[in-house]
C-alpha cells in the first residue's frame, strides 16, 4: 500500500487491503485483476502493481 501511495499520493485514488486467506494476493484494479499470486506463483516485485495499474489507466 505504500508504494501505492508513494505513486499516485494521498487521497487521489482508493485502495484497501481485504484479508484472505490459502495464499490468495490478487490485485484488483477499475474491476480488472492485475496481478494474481496463484497465477504467477509468486508475490509481485516492487513497482509491477503501479505499473500494471498505470496500463489500465492509459487504456481507459
Amino acid at each position: 500500500m505504500a508504494e501505492l501511495t508513494e505513486k499516485y499520493g494521498k487521497g487521489t485514488h482508493e485502495y484497501e487491503l481485504i484479508g484472505g486467506s490459502g495464499g490468495v494476493f490478487d490485485v484488483v484494479a477499475d474491476g480488472q485483476r492485475v496481478f494474481c499470486k496463484k497465477e504467477v506463483g509468486r508475490f509481485p516485485g516492487y513497482a509491477e502493481i503501479p505499473m500494471a495499474i498505470d496500463k489500465i489507466l492509459i487504456n481507459r
